[in-house]
């Protein structure tokens, strides 16, 4: 080698060194330059325009997505709907649609029953129909109940489930102007970005706003304040102690951290605490619904609108590990393959898309009998042309429509006379045989549990202890449990305070009770059991104990359970306070005010939800009982003046009480509740043969009742209607042979009838100790003869029954 070579490589090496040696030191310094831990605590939201630079794809296809969508300002480009002068008409309502000027306009009837025009300011949604909303001047946003069908281009009414036939009247819930479709509280959390509802209670007025108008960036992602910092210091590394800069970041994440990430807009819940941002616990923040009667049939399937959360939680796919982007783009939301294709990801084609699997041979490829989703995905029609599918992704049971009546796929199709639920079932036997994987199916559980009939306990035990059930399933059942008031229910509850699921704890929590036994001090033991709780990691529990804890808020405050009692009941505080706007936050506040020994705060926040909602029913209840408990109380006299706590102004709430229930019991021809309900202030209103009659109809309904038998016996003693009180006798006793309650009216109906000259047979001869069942009383009419004083039996206290829930 030349030596002038080797001359000239030694700098060039040297050069070298120090270059990678100034490289090491920076990218040692770049690694260990952090932003503070609490950095994410203070990200700020920016907007998509600061994400396009870096994620143009992503823009792309997100734009004119759902989410792009979900709300816009009316304008020539958003709005699809006819405002030529069109004209829509129901029952004697004509709606008019037409333009001034580039105002798009609607003639429509108003809060006053009047008809006035009002601009549409805003679009919602895109397909398949567009809704159009209007600003009034207080800040409500309405969203109009005439709407516009992308596809048939014409416009259509939504008409509310439970009242699809009827004209909805400027004064009732359901109009356009009514809180059912008040854009503020019912449906700007899930439209816009980083929304603040922002609602003044002694005003009742909105100054509402919103970071972004529609679904952007951050709705999912959280604020990208931090983030964008970060990409802009243009370092080699991420940080190490806040990597991304987001407060949601997705990637190596379980699957529920996605599914928990949609669901505070795709499922049914109730907020429990304000200020969530992506990433947050959904159950930090949120309460989901669980698969309750009238929401889901009794196996689970969808029949309100109960968005995916709670049907795809209970499938075998979420179990297994699927998440929602492995068959949706995240930002487009389109499915990511057409037809089969998409299932064929984690399912073989050769097994599973064919007619050796769907059964139907003759069946065109692609049509509707070949495709996956017809079978384990049914829809729903929502809307009036809003057709969305089951995700619960289950195995068709048509042997449980034959049992009770839940809906099956087969049957859709299937539709000739001798096509039945039983016909499909047989036809399921054939191919697979008489055994499901699934048995007994949970279906079976919640249907008998629900008409409290005997043998739904030991399916509810065993839903409870089939780990694979999924937890909300699971959460569902232990609330069912409330039918069954048993030392081994109270058992399943106690157990399930310890179970690994939040959802099933927070369920355990507010149905908990103590086991049956005489010997049990009740609020010792729910103490003993339930205040560990308040220290639980999940929000949803904490508040679910501190709701059944707070009574006992003097016994804690000086027990190691004192200060996360007090701090529970801040959150719970602070979840309520944002929902002002609706009667039952302020029902809950008024429980708790009572609950914490300040009568006249739960008076004020019982006559605000009254003055907020007038037409539902339970505020009036509450109130009267307040009323009358203060009332009667002389160490309460000037708490009662206060609280104007006159006869007069009780019996007032009371009947306009029983004429909502009246209302409710007319529009509600099988809610047995409502009947019993309406019987109880019938009652204390003097109306006996009134109250009695509702009792009738509550137990025609629900005749596993316990409690609906048990005021029907006391009214008809009180009556001396001798016959009925002791048919209703002999029902209790059918349904809890242990209790007292009936053994003491029996006791006192038997006297009574025996002072008369009459006789109650009964059914055997009771052993020592025993009760005998009653039957009907024989001999002279008592009610001719007995003394009222011997026969008279007020029903249970309202104070010890009626007290409104704090949640």
């Amino acid at each position: 080698m030349p030596r002038h070579l080797g001359t000239l490589r030694r700098p060039a090496i040297i050069g070298l060194g120090l270059t990678l040696t100034a490289f090491a030191a920076w990218a040692a310094a770049d690694w260990y330059r952090t932003v503070p831990n609490d950095a994410l605590q203070h990200a700020r939201y920016v907007g998509r325009d600061a994400c396009i630079g870096c994620h143009q794809t992503e823009y792309e296809l997100w734009k004119g997505s759902d989410h792009d969508r979900a709300m816009e300002l009316a304008t020539d480009e958003t709005v699809l709907g006819d405002f030529n002068n069109a004209v829509f008409t129901r029952f004697d309502e004509t709606t008019k649609f037409f333009r001034d000027g580039k105002k798009f306009m609607v003639n429509a009837e108003g809060p006053d029953g009047q008809y006035h025009d009002y601009e549409i300011k805003y679009t919602f949604g895109v397909r398949p129909l567009q809704q159009y909303m209007v600003e009034f001047p207080d800040g409500r946003v309405q969203v109009l109940r005439v709407s516009w069908d992308v596809d048939k281009k014409e416009w259509f009414y939504v008409a509310p489930t439970d009242a699809a036939e009827e004209r909805i009247e400027a004064n009732d819930p359901l109009h356009w102007t009514g809180l059912a479709q008040n854009w503020n509280t019912m449906c700007a959390e899930c439209h816009s970005t980083d929304y603040h509802k922002n609602y003044d209670l002694a005003t009742n007025a909105y100054k509402s706003d919103f970071f972004e108008i529609d679904v952007s960036c951050e709705a999912c992602h959280g604020p990208g304040s931090l983030h964008v910092e970060l990409a802009n210091r243009r370092g080699l590394f991420w940080d190490r102690n806040v990597h991304y800069g987001l407060t949601n970041e997705m990637k190596g994440a379980p699957n529920s951290r996605q599914v928990e990430t949609c669901a505070p807009c795709h499922s049914r819940r109730s907020i429990i605490h304000p200020d969530y941002r992506p990433g947050d616990s959904f159950l930090d923040a949120f309460q989901p619904l669980l698969l309750d009667a009238g929401l889901y049939h009794d196996d689970g399937q969808i029949l309100d609108e109960v968005y995916e959360y709670g049907s795809f939680t209970q499938s075998k796919m979420y179990h297994k590990g699927v998440r929602c982007t492995d068959c949706h783009d995240p930002h487009s939301l389109k499915l990511k393959y057409e037809g089969n294709r998409l299932c064929a990801q984690c399912h073989e084609p050769g097994k599973y898309d064919g007619a050796g699997h769907n059964h139907h041979p003759n069946a065109t490829p692609g049509s509707p009998e070949t495709q996956c989703v017809t079978c384990h995905m049914p829809h729903t029609t929502y809307m009036g042309i809003d057709e969305r599918r089951d995700h619960s992704i289950r195995v068709p049971r048509p042997d449980l429509t034959a049992k009770y009546g839940t809906p099956n796929v087969c049957s859709r199709c299937h539709t000739k006379p001798h096509e039945s639920a039983q016909w499909a079932a047989d036809r399921i036997v054939q191919w697979y045989g008489p055994k499901r994987p699934d048995d007994p199916h949970y279906a079976e559980a919640f249907a008998l549990a629900r008409k409290a009939e005997p043998a739904g306990f030991e399916l509810l035990k065993e839903a409870i202890e089939r780990t694979e059930n999924s937890e909300i399933v699971r959460a569902t059942a232990i609330e069912l449990l409330q039918h069954y008031p048993t030392v081994e229910s109270a058992r399943l509850r106690r157990e399930a305070l310890s179970d690994p699921s939040p959802l099933v704890r927070a369920s355990a929590v507010r149905s908990f009770a103590a086991d049956l036994s005489p010997d049990d001090d009740v609020s010792a033991k729910l103490v003993q059991e339930i205040a560990p709780k308040l220290e639980d990691r999940s929000r949803a529990v904490r508040l679910a104990a501190a709701n059944r804890l707070v009574a006992d808020a003097d016994d804690l405050a000086a027990s190691p359970y004192g200060a996360a009692l007090k701090e529970a009941v801040k959150e719970f505080r602070d979840g309520q306070s944002i929902q002002l706007d609706r009667a039952q936050s302020n029902r809950n506040l008024g429980n708790l005010a009572l609950q914490l020994g300040d009568p006249l705060g739960a008076v004020e926040s019982l006559r605000t939800a009254i003055r907020i909602e007038p037409y539902l029913t339970g505020p009036r209840t509450e109130l009267s009982q307040l009323l009358d408990q203060l009332a009667a109380d002389p160490a309460q006299a000037e708490t009662a003046e206060k609280a104007q706590a006159t006869p007069e102004e009780i019996r007032k709430l009371r009947e306009e009480e029983a004429d909502l229930l009246a209302r409710d019991a007319k529009l509600l021809p099988t809610d047995a509740n409502v009947r019993y309900m309406r019987g109880r202030l019938l009652y204390l209103l003097d109306r006996p043969d009134e109250a009695r009659q509702a009792f009738i109809e509550a137990c025609e309904l629900a005749p596993n009742e316990y409690d609906y038998w048990l005021w029907l016996a006391l009214i008809c003693e009180k009556q001396q209607r001798w016959e009925q009180a002791v048919m209703a006798l002999q029902r209790m006793a059918q349904l809890r042979p242990e209790a007292q309650d009936w053994k003491g009216i029996f006791l006192r109906v038997r006297l009574a009838v025996e002072a008369a000259g009459g006789t109650i047979n009964v059914q055997k001869q009771p052993a020592a100790g025993e009760d005998a069942e009653p039957e009907p009383p024989t001999g002279p009419d008592p009610a001719a003869t007995a003394s009222p004083s011997a026969t008279e039996a007020a029903p249970p206290s309202a104070a010890a029954t009626e007290t409104p829930p704090a949640s």
